[in-house]
C-alpha cells in the first residue's frame, strides 16, 4: 500500500485581469476520478491545501452538461460527499514530503490564484522533484509548478516535457480574454517543452518522475500512469 498526497487549491475564486472575481475552485472530475482509482487500488490518500482550508469545488464542474447529464452530475456530487478528508484537509505547510510515495496535484482554475505562488507548495514540489518521488499534475494544477521559480530566475522544471490546460481550450471556455495570464504561455516562457493534444481529448506526458495531464478528460489516464509507476 502506498501513501499518496493529493494537493488541492484553497481558492474559491480567480481574480481576473479587470479585477473582478470569477468563482472557481477545484474541478470535480480531476479529484474524484484519481481519488477513486487510488483507493480502489488499495492505496491510502491524504489531502492537503494551503492553510488547511476546506477546498471549494468549482460549481461549473458539477453541471449536467459536463457530467453526461443530470444522473452523472448527481453521481459526481455524491462522490465528493463520500470523501471525508475533503472537509478536514492537512495544512500544506506542515506536510513532510518524505511521508508520501507519490504526490498528485488537482486542477481547476483555483491553482492559478493560490498554488501558482504558494511558497509551501513550491517547497514541497522542489523536495519531491529532488527526491525522485513520482509527481502527477493535472490541468490547471500545473500552475503550481510556476511557484518553484528561484529568485535568480532558474526553474527546476525547465527542459521537462509536460502538458497542462491549453490556450486553445481556454479560448473555448470563453475565459481566455479575461484571464490575468494563460498557463500555456507561462510554461513555455519558463522553458518547459510544452505539448498539447486536441481540445478536450486525453493527453498525458511523462518525463522522468513528472506526470502531467492536459485537461479533465486526462484525469483517468494520468491516475493510471501514476499507479503504473508505483507498481
Amino acid at each position: 500500500m502506498a501513501e499518496i498526497l493529493m494537493v488541492m487549491t484553497g481558492a474559491d475564486h480567480l481574480e481576473m485581469a479587470d479585477g473582478s472575481k470569477h468563482r472557481t475552485g477545484y474541478w470535480a472530475e480531476e479529484f474524484t476520478v484519481p481519488h477513486r482509482a487510488f483507493t480502489e487500488a488499495g492505496h491510502r490518500v491524504s489531502i492537503a491545501t494551503p492553510g488547511g482550508i476546506e477546498p471549494s469545488v468549482d460549481p461549473a464542474s458539477l453541471r449536467p452538461e459536463v457530467n453526461g447529464g443530470p444522473e452523472g452530475a448527481a453521481a459526481a456530487a455524491a462522490a465528493l460527499n463520500g470523501v471525508a478528508g475533503l472537509s478536514h484537509p492537512l495544512l500544506l505547510a506542515d506536510v513532510d514530503p518524505d511521508d508520501y510515495d507519490a504526490v498528485f496535484y488537482v486542477g481547476g482554475h483555483g491553482p492559478m490564484q493560490d498554488l501558482s505562488r504558494d511558497a509551501d507548495s513550491a517547497r514541497l514540489l522542489r523536495t519531491v522533484l529532488d527526491g525522485g518521488t513520482p509527481l502527477a499534475v493535472v490541468c490547471h494544477g500545473v500552475a503550481a509548478l510556476l511557484a518553484t521559480r528561484q529568485a535568480d530566475g532558474t526553474w527546476p522544471f525547465a527542459g521537462y516535457r509536460l502538458t497542462g490546460f491549453s490556450s486553445a481550450e481556454e479560448k473555448l471556455t470563453g475565459l481566455a480574454d479575461g484571464l490575468p495570464w494563460l498557463l500555456e504561455d507561462r510554461l513555455v516562457a519558463l522553458g518547459a517543452e510544452y505539448s498539447a493534444g486536441e481540445p478536450w481529448a486525453p493527453h498525458v506526458v511523462i518525463d522522468r518522475t513528472l506526470h502531467t495531464g492536459q485537461n479533465p478528460q486526462s484525469s483517468a489516464s494520468l491516475a493510471a500512469a501514476l499507479l503504473k509507476t508505483l507498481s
